[in-house]
């Protein structure tokens, strides 16, 4: 069978892995003439791409699809959409903010909030891990540390739910997702123009104090960070937790020693062998060659770190579900300058989330019949997975 890779097809990305396997032993370096598109699949090249930002460009965002790529890509994925010294600028500014302290200040509150959620459903026995809890508890967790007040977070997490609702036929954005970031857009500007008033302690404080000498972030950067918050922010933990999930019970032997308190290692693994962003997109700044091919400037890249993650030149049998193994070499979160800087804020929800589960289910079912995935270029995950739980006594 020819050699055929697309991230818009549905097929694929019902289970990509084998086509990485392929991709990674035939064509490290992928050519996609349909969707204009190279794909880079090994570990070791995708590393060195993330690590070069000179050669390897962020400016035209981070997915391929129209709506996204292009010049106006930093609207949706504000600094992330940006090269030095302009990335250098922001990611400080922001960095500031989003700060370790802050966020593990976080942990007491996220508890609460993940019980208040877990209690009703743990209760009934059965519901829908994803609809019911994963896309529920980061959003909140989002505007928690945002500082949204309380009678809002309905609405923000309506707006955000509106977001990450993907068109079946295309994957893409439907009207109905531009229309919520619009709003989101609206909203945030107003609640910055009130922090900027009076602050508090949370991030959007931070964000309107953060300086280098005189050098402060606009209010259009302020909702800019605000709004990519709620794709890296909600988005990517919703799809770990059920990511995490269902890897969990379709292996046993590595559920027990999950649900046995090794709740860290679980996520971890999970990272490493069935991320929530599949592959980052990036446009080359001068022609290179790659394993004898020839790549022009001003191409579209897809680096899989989804295929890098089970390259067997750095993970041994990569295909197993292994919380024993050594994950340092992940690239779940990216790699280079442009490391998630929500990377330990994702961990730490990912982890709070499943240990107030297990601390209070035994074990549980998932009914494939009813799971469903979501369907996008770069992550990968479940719109819905129908869960029965088994309470601990």
């Amino acid at each position: 069978m020819d050699l055929f890779y697309s991230p818009f097809d549905f097929d694929i990305q019902d289970d990509p892995y084998p086509v990485y396997a392929r991709l990674r032993a035939e064509a490290p370096v992928y050519r996609n003439e349909a969707d204009d598109f190279w794909a880079v699949s090994r570990h070791a090249d995708v590393v060195a791409a993330l690590r070069d930002s000179s050669r390897f460009s962020s400016v035209n965002g981070l997915r391929i699809e129209p709506a996204f790529w292009g010049p106006d890509a930093e609207r949706f994925f504000s600094f992330v959409a940006m090269d030095p010294p302009k990335h250098t600028r922001m990611r400080g500014l922001v960095s500031r903010a989003f700060t370790q302290r802050r966020v593990q200040e976080l942990e007491p509150r996220l508890r609460q909030i993940a019980r208040t959620y877990l209690a009703p459903l743990l209760e009934s026995g059965t519901f829908d891990l994803m609809t019911d809890f994963a896309a529920r508890f980061p959003t909140d967790v989002i505007s928690e540390l945002v500082g949204v007040p309380e009678a809002d977070r309905d609405m923000v997490r309506d707006l955000g739910m509106a977001i990450m609702y993907r068109d079946e036929e295309s994957g893409d954005l439907p009207p109905e997702a531009l229309q919520a970031i619009g709003a989101l857009v609206g909203y945030y500007t107003e609640l910055t123009i009130e922090r900027s008033r009076e602050r508090q302690d949370d991030l959007l404080s931070g964000l309107l104090d953060a300086a280098e000498g005189e050098d402060r972030l606009t209010p259009e950067e302020i909702v800019g960070v605000l709004i990519l918050l709620v794709g890296a922010g909600i988005e990517t933990t919703m799809l770990l937790l059920g990511n995490a999930w269902y890897a969990a019970w379709q292996h046993p032997d590595e559920r027990a020693k999950a649900f046995g308190g090794r709740v860290e290692d679980w996520v971890e693994e999970t990272l490493r062998f069935d991320p929530p962003a599949q592959a980052l997109a990036r446009s080359t700044t001068e022609e290179m060659e790659l394993h004898g091919v020839k790549i022009p400037a001003e191409s579209r890249i897809l680096l899989l770190t989804g295929s890098a993650n089970r390259d067997p030149h750095v993970f041994a049998e990569p295909d197993r579900f292994d919380l024993d193994r050594d994950t340092g070499s992940s690239l779940a979160f990216g790699n280079g300058r442009h490391h998630c800087l929500g990377a330990n804020l994702g961990r730490l929800e990912a982890r709070i989330a499943l240990q107030e589960i297990v601390g209070l289910v035994a074990d549980y079912e998932i009914d494939t019949a009813g799971t469903r995935r979501v369907h996008s270029s770069n992550d990968r995950g479940f719109a819905s997975l129908p869960t029965q739980v088994t309470a601990r006594r």
